[in-house]
């Protein structure tokens, strides 16, 4: 199955719910504001990269976590790919699709914009960081969900070594 988180940039987000699902960051406490700067992407991706899904990793149980910003279009980015889906015959049942837009705070607003947009990185970034500590328990939570939800619904497991 491949899990795709999506939000609006790509750059954060989505990027530490896929970290959560992959095991890279705790869901025991909080991530310290290191371990959050070391995954691939964070506070990275410009608006060249909206729209491009980017591989993450492969989870215990097999499945391919994904993410991706797609700006504004939720509903197009999800209709766009089911209907790809659609037309190559993939099975809906291996696609998930996680929007991670409800656990973005003002504070991850705010920081993106002021990093990415007005290029004072290191203020923008520390902004950032503080809003993802905030939605953090959010993000582990929905990240616990998905895993429930998806779990067994993969032909390569860990058990059988894919």
């Amino acid at each position: 199955m491949k899990i795709i988180y999506h939000c609006y940039g790509g750059a954060h987000s989505s990027v530490t719910a896929a970290a959560v699902h992959l095991g890279w960051l705790p869901t025991d406490r909080i991530p310290e504001t290191g371990e959050l700067k070391k995954i691939p992407y964070f506070d990275r991706p410009v608006s060249k990269d909206h729209g491009r899904i980017r591989f993450m990793g492969t989870d215990e149980f097999g499945n391919d976590i994904y993410c991706i910003g797609r700006r504004n279009a939720f509903r197009e980015f999800e209709n766009m790919t089911r209907g790809l889906m659609e037309i190559y015959g993939v099975p809906e049942d291996h696609i998930y699709l996680v929007n991670v837009m409800p656990y973005v705070n003002w504070k991850m607003v705010l920081g993106g914009f002021t990093s990415r947009r007005l290029r004072i990185t290191p203020v923008g970034r520390a902004v950032i960081i503080s809003g993802v500590k905030y939605s953090y328990w959010y993000i582990v939570s929905m990240v616990n969900r998905v895993k429930v939800c998806t779990a067994g619904k993969n032909r390569r497991t860990a058990e059988t070594g894919g």
